[in-house]
């Protein structure tokens, strides 16, 4: 017990250590910090939401370009910031707009491919909203946890460029491997920095918890189906950008999660659409 009591002190310790380093502590921008806030309130107005949103001419104007894209299939243009909330929702529009915020929180990160981060962060949170409406969870809030559960690795990257780099040489900051790899040489690991962000940020602590249960969600006691969606969905992500074919996903795909989260492979690896379709239009969160 007082090992790992110390083990505890010392890993508090370096985390603590990280996000005193200049820079490693984003700010996220006002609205969406009031829409982090609005997970707490529920009393929060769609009128409310439209008229901030309004305020704020470069969010508008995203959100727009995402509302009008091919991935909402709106049955007419949408001109304004309260068509856009009146027609895809307050939920999907704070979700899109806290996922156009982080990525618009880190614009410059040393040594690591944002384009590609970005790309992966978003691969993953489409699969993982598909396979959450498959498994009857809130699919938005899994889609905002999903592009949140690799930025940590953003954390790391600004706060210790350093001691990133020289990980990456080793590792690709994606690759599987990472985490381990993280917890020997920091004492700590991407996904932890990231639940340690979402706190810091005062994200509901469900998201924290998704977040931290991701990289071996069946360790988790309770088991945590976000974090094994996430998971589920990270991997196949992974495997997508590999190039990995239908035999190769199906003999090495996560089956015990698969099963946990009461799904069957053939889900997977037959009925979900093609990643390609499934982020269709998503692709203006990067413009």
């Amino acid at each position: 017990m007082i090992t790992m009591r110390l083990r505890s002190e010392e890993h508090d310790k370096k985390m603590k250590a990280l996000f005193q380093q200049p820079n490693a502590l984003p700010s996220a921008p006002k609205l969406v910090q009031d829409l982090i806030n609005s997970f707490h309130d529920k009393n929060t107005s769609s009128d409310n939401l439209a008229s901030k949103l309004s305020a704020d001419p470069v969010l508008s104007a995203k959100l727009l370009r995402l509302a009008n894209s091919a991935y909402y299939q709106v049955s007419r243009n949408v001109s304004t910031v309260k068509e856009a909330v009146m027609m895809l929702g307050f939920v999907t529009v704070r979700t899109l707009v806290i996922s156009i915020g982080l990525i618009n929180g880190f614009k410059s990160t040393t040594g690591l491919d944002l384009k590609k981060f970005w790309r992966h962060s978003l691969h993953t949170s489409v699969v993982a909203k598909w396979l959450a409406q498959q498994a009857r969870q809130d699919s938005e809030f899994v889609f905002t946890a999903a592009i949140m559960h690799a930025i940590g690795q953003l954390v790391i990257h600004v706060g210790i460029p350093e001691q990133a780099l020289l990980l990456d040489k080793a590792v690709d900051p994606l690759d599987t491997q990472r985490i381990d790899v993280e917890r020997n040489a920091l004492g700590y690991d991407y996904a932890e920095v990231g639940a340690e962000l979402a706190q810091r940020w005062k994200f509901p602590e469900a998201f924290s918890d998704a977040i931290l249960a991701f990289p071996n969600p069946l360790e988790q006691q309770p088991f945590n189906s976000v974090g094994a969606i996430i998971h589920l969905a990270a991997w196949f992500a992974q495997a997508n950008e590999k190039g990995m074919s239908l035999d190769e996903i199906r003999s090495n795909c996560p089956s015990e999660i698969i099963s946990r989260l009461g799904l069957s492979p053939q889900v997977l690896l037959e009925q979900m659409p093609s990643i390609s379709e499934l982020s269709n239009g998503l692709e203006e969160l990067f413009a």
